[in-house]
């Protein structure tokens, strides 16, 4: 008999909702020299990207996979598929977009989206961006907003400066392998002085089983500029490992400050092995909003290198970790320069034996005195059965700094859901109501919609938490 706290289902239909795979063209499985050499005859790169795909996949062979962090035993390479090109070109209207890839998108409230709140929306569907706009108004500023595949062509030499400049391949394995097969994503320049009032957004639905998504995302807002810039993604399950290695290279130049917002939603047979990297100038200020849910293992840590004097970053995150979930995230800092500040503050959730790792390193070099620096991590654990773990690395290379750390880990008090449980509310409510009371501060950072999206992903993840 069902009691009263009893949730029978989870109704995830807005994210799982699997289209008929449709496409023109799919790679064999695996990754050999060949397949990355079809890839770049497919997107008809230019011989130096065809060459630096090479060289990426080259690295890929010879370096080891992770010896830390969580396990990686069910992603296969072997048996991914590393490029899937959907049955359309990009479109500039939802109207051109194929009927099932619209339905798909408009479930997910885009084009709502971009009607009401962004200045320009980017949609990636599997391997390649499907509909790409901007608005008028902001193109007249001289910002520029399209997929990388037109950027690589229209203004290539800027792409050839930049590209994989922040984040090489050498950085680690995951990072050698999206230098091989990279594939979407998005071009951002915003020119000296503009300021975009409101967010540019991308969002990358991965919908094949068994494939990969490898998106490149490159933003440069110049001296002076400002720009909030937005991604969400997601993807429905499958009983196959997909696998998410994109990367995004961020350039904030001097007195320029970039938001960079995002909302991961993955499927929970997803590996989430993301690497992103911002390059700060002088004053300067780049601030990193980031919500994690989903995905079956993510090794996710977003990095800043504050290198002119009185450049700033700020980090505010949340991680949701569920059953057969470990989410090992973090933040990383390199103070490069004098008078540089950091502010990290992070927090998560964990229940029904989910794993959640917070690992932050902050370092401070020899020239860069009298800046500061601050980590404040909270994790909060809803049973006996699941982890938190908090890992702090500090290297400080001069004695003028001021340096602070502070972590949390507690469960939710029998005290206060008895409380709320004497106000009338079930417990499950009860517990809602606390994480949502302590994912708030993230909440705050983002726009509304967003953050009635994230408040959304708690609430299904606390379904069903009590049987």
């Amino acid at each position: 008999m069902k009691n009263k706290t009893y949730v029978s289902d989870i109704d995830r239909s807005i994210y799982d909702v699997k289209d008929k795979v449709n496409a023109s063209y799919k790679s064999a499985k695996g990754l050999t020299a060949g397949i990355v050499n079809e890839i770049s005859l497919e997107k008809n790169d230019p011989s130096w990207m065809r060459e630096f795909r090479q060289r990426a996949l080259k690295i890929y062979q010879d370096i080891k996979p992770p010896i830390w962090g969580p396990s990686l035993e069910g992603l296969h390479m072997e048996d991914i598929v590393t490029y899937v090109r959907p049955n359309t070109n990009m479109n500039l209207t939802w109207e051109q977009v194929p009927t099932d890839i619209k339905n798909t998108f408009e479930r997910l409230g885009i084009p709502q989206a971009e009607r009401t709140s962004l200045a320009g929306v980017g949609a990636q569907y599997d391997s390649e961006v499907v509909y790409h706009n901007v608005r008028e108004e902001v193109k007249s500023l001289g910002v520029i907003y399209t997929d990388m595949e037109s950027a690589l062509v229209e203004y290539e030499e800027m792409v050839k400066e930049h590209f994989m400049k922040l984040v090489t391949p050498s950085d680690h394995k995951f990072a050698a392998l999206h230098g091989a097969v990279w594939s979407g994503g998005s071009f951002v320049y915003v020119p000296p002085g503009v300021k975009v009032e409101i967010p540019l957004q991308s969002y990358f639905r991965l919908n094949a089983p068994g494939a990969g998504q490898f998106e490149h995302t490159l933003i440069i807002v110049d001296k002076g500029a400002d720009l909030h810039f937005i991604e969400g993604c997601s993807a429905p399950k499958y009983n196959v490992a997909n696998l998410h290695a994109g990367c995004v290279e961020l350039f904030v130049g001097e007195g320029a400050r970039l938001r960079y917002s995002t909302i991961e939603n993955w499927s929970k047979n997803m590996f989430n092995l993301n690497t992103k990297r911002a390059v700060v100038e002088k004053n300067g200020v780049m601030e990193w909003v980031s919500g994690s849910f989903g995905s079956r293992v993510s090794y996710l840590y977003p990095m800043s290198i504050l290198k002119g004097e009185n450049a700033r970053m700020e980090y505010t995150g949340i991680t949701f970790a569920g059953n057969g979930q470990n989410l090992d995230t973090g933040v990383k800092v390199v103070h490069a320069a004098p008078g540089t500040s950091s502010h990290m503050s992070s927090k998560s959730i964990s229940k029904d034996g989910g794993s959640s790792t917070f690992r932050s390193a902050v370092k401070i070099a020899a020239n860069a005195e009298n800046s500061k620096s601050s980590v404040s991590c909270e994790s909060l654990m809803l049973d006996d059965s699941s982890r938190s773990d908090t890992i702090p690395v500090m290297d400080i290379r001069n004695d003028k700094v001021d340096i602070g750390h502070e972590a949390k880990i507690g469960r939710i008090s029998d005290e206060t859901i008895f409380y709320l449980m004497s106000r009338g509310m079930s417990e499950v409510e009860a517990k809602a109501m606390v994480v949502s009371g302590f994912a708030e501060p993230i909440a705050k950072e983002l726009p509304l919609e967003y953050a009635v999206e994230m408040n959304h992903l708690i609430q299904l993840e606390m379904e069903g938490s009590i049987g």
